[in-house]
């Protein structure tokens, strides 16, 4: 972290926004980013890795910041768009980093800790990496995910199909995420029958965003999360601007009007919900 990272103290996670997924280590002038997230009550973040290099700066990151009293948790994960890669690596990663509690029942993860493999799973939009080795290295990520006893997190682009038949045939992992919920009302009781959480981004502040703004009106209370994917995905009035954990307050509150809830009472929620996704020490 940058000099002045001892500025940020332990905060009081009885209130505020938890931005459950963003790319911390992506971002630039991060000790500012992250004081102008507390100026907006957001308590919290996961930062998420998307292959070997960017998932051990996200841990570096998350234990610099934990150590600092902020409230910051770590993934480890290949992205779709990486897949050709292989998963070699970051095998290697997660077992440098493992817990010897990691599979253990009831678990709770100290900030700073490692909690899920992800982000992972099929991007048919880019097509960066072939699908087959997509769906080779998604498959092999939801073994890591049971392997551990860490939730995934789940990318799906343009891939519906092929994402909840790996599923389903691999069988899930006990916890898991669609991070960046996109679909509509369809996929959401397709992803919730499976038993996972949905989390929604700036995409439902943006005016085209009909059918993902009625997903997230049914999903249930408990099985709702919130982020940025910082720095990408901005919401209205930031769109086309450098995405930043402060602006999941933007999504929190547009979520909170939508669902007809007090936006205090769906941060409470969603604190909730994020904690019990990760099993995090709160």
């Amino acid at each position: 972290m940058n000099k002045g990272a001892s500025n940020f103290g332990r905060r009081d996670i009885a209130s505020g926004w938890f931005d459950s997924h963003c790319h911390l280590q992506d971002l630039e002038d991060l000790e500012a980013v992250l004081l102008r997230a507390e100026r907006d009550d957001v308590v919290a973040e996961i930062c998420i890795g998307t292959g070997a290099e960017s998932s051990r700066r996200a841990l570096a990151l998350a234990r610099s910041l934990g150590a600092d009293g902020r409230m910051v948790w770590a993934t480890i994960g290949l992205h779709p768009h990486d897949a050709r890669q292989g998963t070699n690596d970051i095998e290697a990663l997660l077992f440098e980093h493992r817990s010897p509690m990691h599979g253990a029942d009831k678990v709770l993860h100290a900030p700073g800790d490692l909690v899920a493999i992800g982000e992972c799973g099929l991007d048919y939009f880019y097509e960066h990496s072939p699908r087959d080795e997509q769906r080779e290295a998604f498959s092999t990520q939801i073994a890591l995910a049971k392997r551990y006893g860490l939730a995934l997190v789940v990318h799906t682009r343009d891939a519906w199909d092929d994402t909840l038949d790996i599923l389903t045939s691999d069988g899930p992992p006990e916890q898991f995420v669609i991070h960046c919920f996109s679909g509509g009302p369809a996929e959401a009781r397709r992803c919730l029958e499976l038993g996972a959480y949905l989390s929604f981004s700036g995409i439902v502040t943006f005016k085209n965003a009909g059918t993902v703004r009625e997903a997230a009106e049914l999903c249930p209370s408990d099985r709702i999360l919130i982020e940025t994917d910082a720095p990408y995905l901005a919401p209205v009035p930031h769109r086309g601007k450098p995405n930043e954990p402060g602006f999941v307050a933007i999504v929190g509150a547009a979520l909170a009007e939508l669902r007809g809830v007090a936006a205090d009472r769906f941060g409470a929620q969603v604190r909730a919900n994020t904690a019990a996704l990760f099993a995090l020490e709160m």
